[in-house]
């Protein structure tokens, strides 16, 4: 995700099934964890998306 960072990405999300965790990268911002996240949001910049994670961690984990 550094990678992405350094070449411009302002918001990167990576999800973990195996733990049922999210780190959210944010610009100029250390990562955050979340776990178990039902939704993420665009925040910001993307101001009216959200995406349901409740199927998709549950689906992944599953697997």
């Amino acid at each position: 995700m550094q990678e992405y960072m350094a070449n411009g990405v302002r918001l990167g999300w990576l999800l973990n099934p195996q733990s049922q965790q999210v780190d959210i990268y944010r610009l100029g911002q250390p990562p955050e964890r979340l776990t178990s996240p039902s939704v993420l949001s665009g925040e910001e910049l993307l101001p009216n998306f959200v995406l349901d994670l409740s199927d998709i961690l549950s689906d992944l984990h599953l697997r």
